[in-house]
């Protein structure tokens, strides 16, 4: 009996951190299994019980941590990202939260040793254990599949049922399983028809100069204001822009890369979307810059990471990016110690024009240009910008919301909009009659937005924290678009460059053209069978390399 009522006390505090009552069964019944698991190593139920619910308590408290910094909850699958750098990273940039992430994970496992030490309790014979194994299991893979299967992924961004998700993504074992190539979860069983390619609408063929802003998104989407220079910035009135929907929140940059790059979401690839950039080395065969490379321009990467950071180098060398500038690179002035310590963005658009105007100067042929900034990353409770400057912008930002790292992101913003409006102006002067098509995006929220969310009373699983801006600026020639959609997905950014350069569209951009309409403002959330069907062409024609992995059909996360 006290065994029982140990079990049901336990599972009643797991059900409070669900904070979904009205759904228990799938948290109850991961409870049993996982009680189960101990139980058929410690033998008796009271010590079982303890330990899975200290085990239980530690996922939640993990996938909390994860929710805070990244929007989404922790599967299994994420657990190879421990392995990948998480860790150090966490360490280095986000001290305070690893360190009481490291403190209560001591706690957590003293309180497992002296549960083993301490707690005694009737033993269960080995077949009896193996029986309520068997039969805890079989009961969570059938309200697996009773729920749905794969359909628990569609709640991965909500702020609740932490354990429950962590256990049905156990039991999803093709989410989670080694592969030798790429999952692709949304892929339908037949392909679609490409459209016809488009031919071009003007005879300028503008350079293609694209701006990654990292962590920078637009402070009015949570209605706080901005600074003119800021405004300028993010919705210049002589140019395009919108909302722009990412799949990731507070890092993972290179996905909102990837995205950009071939016109897929990072999402698609479900485990696979964080090791994108190694494990889709040569994979994508049709990038934004390879079609433009076909059209005869010369593609360059300008970098503020070492030419080591996450295997760039190689993976956008198969995306047919040429030239590959990465921060060890850059000729002084450049200081790569000094610039390591503050990510300054006006060292960065200095180095990065610098070696824009080698290159042109040793041909002359159109460019694109992918140009990654580092400036705004966080933690915003670290002072980049001197004393002295940009305080009138920093007070501003306090007034609109009393918070320190508020005050430092609107500061680095204003950094950002300097350096960004010197860079623009010296291309200008430098190049008085060569087209440009700049385009800029952020690539994330940076977790300091959690304190506005705070603030207003926003939850944190709210859909805007996966939304950043887009515009589209164009020099020198009148851009081939009058009009641009207000929200737009990463994955169709690229496409929606290309019709603004008024370039031709071979017949797979052509394609992704014709989904804007349908799935151009969240693409991978969107239930669309065109766009499944699109993917599937795409696998038919080599253009992507799944490899040894087949594709799975599969319930789409929720990101409206």
């Amino acid at each position: 009996m006290t065994a029982i009522l140990l079990w049901v006390g336990a599972a009643a505090i797991l059900l409070v951190t669900e904070r979904q009552a009205t759904k228990p069964a799938s948290a109850l019944v991961a409870f049993a299994f996982l009680t189960a698991c101990f139980l058929l190593v410690v033998g008796d139920l009271e010590r079982a019980t303890l330990l899975a619910l200290i085990l239980a308590l530690t996922l939640v408290g993990a996938s909390a941590v994860k929710h805070h910094h990244s929007g989404m909850k922790l599967a299994v699958a994420d657990l190879a990202l421990t392995f990948a750098g998480t860790i150090p990273f966490m360490l280095r940039q986000y001290r305070r939260t690893a360190a009481l992430t490291i403190a209560g994970a001591v706690l957590l496992f003293l309180a497992a040793l002296a549960t083993l030490a301490l707690v005694r309790g009737g033993a269960f014979a080995v077949s009896t254990r193996l029986l309520i194994l068997a039969a805890t299991a079989a009961a969570l893979y059938a309200l697996w599949r009773v729920n749905g299967g794969t359909a628990y992924r569609t709640d991965v961004t909500q702020q609740k049922r932490f354990f429950s998700f962590f256990m049905m993504s156990l039991v999803d074992v093709a989410s989670w399983w080694p592969t030798g190539g790429l999952r692709m979860l949304d892929v339908a069983a037949t392909p679609l028809p490409l459209a016809a390619p488009i031919p071009a609408r003007s005879e300028i063929r503008p350079d293609i100069i694209v701006i990654q802003h990292e962590s920078v998104f637009d402070p009015r989407l949570y209605g706080l204001p901005v600074d003119d220079r800021i405004a300028a910035f993010l919705t210049p009135k002589d140019g395009l822009n919108g909302t722009l929907h990412v799949d990731i929140y507070g890092g993972g940059s290179w996905q909102t890369e990837f995205s950009l790059l071939t016109g897929l979401s990072s999402a698609s690839f479900g485990p696979d979307s964080y090791f994108l950039f190694k494990k889709g080395v040569g994979r994508f065969r049709h990038s934004l810059p390879g079609e433009l490379a076909a059209l005869g321009y010369r593609t360059m990467l300008s970098t503020s990471c070492r030419r080591e950071f996450m295997n760039y180098d190689a993976f956008y060398a198969g995306i047919d990016v040429d030239e590959r500038v990465f921060s060890d690179e850059f000729p002084p002035p450049f200081d790569l110690a000094t610039f390591e310590v503050n990510n300054s963005d006006a060292a960065f658009f200095a180095a990065t024009q610098g070696a824009l105007e080698r290159s042109i100067d040793r041909d002359p042929a159109p460019r694109f240009l992918m140009a990654l900034t580092n400036f705004n990353h966080g933690p915003h409770e670290t002072r980049l910008v001197p004393p002295g400057h940009y305080e009138d912008e920093r007070r501003f930002a306090l007034e609109a919301l009393p918070d320190g790292n508020y005050g430092e992101y609107c500061a680095r913003l204003s950094e950002t909009a300097d350096s960004y409006a010197a860079f623009k102006a010296a291309l200008k002067t430098r190049y008085p009659g060569r087209p440009m098509l700049i385009v800029r995006y952020g690539d994330h929220q940076p977790t300091m937005t959690r304190a506005i969310e705070e603030a207003r009373g926003i939850q944190s699983d709210d859909p805007r924290q996966f939304e950043t801006f887009y515009a589209i600026e164009a020099l020198h020639f009148d851009p081939a678009l009058q009009s641009v959609p207000e929200r737009l997905d990463i994955a169709m950014l690229g496409t929606v460059a290309l019709q603004a350069s008024g370039l031709p569209l071979d017949a797979i951009s052509a394609t992704r053209a014709e989904l804007i309409g349908e799935c151009g403002a969240h693409y991978m959330a969107t239930q669309s069978e065109r766009k499944n069907r699109f993917h599937r062409t795409l696998i038919d024609q080599g253009m992507i390399d799944l490899g040894k992995a087949a594709p799975q059909a599969a319930a789409l996360p929720e990101r409206a």
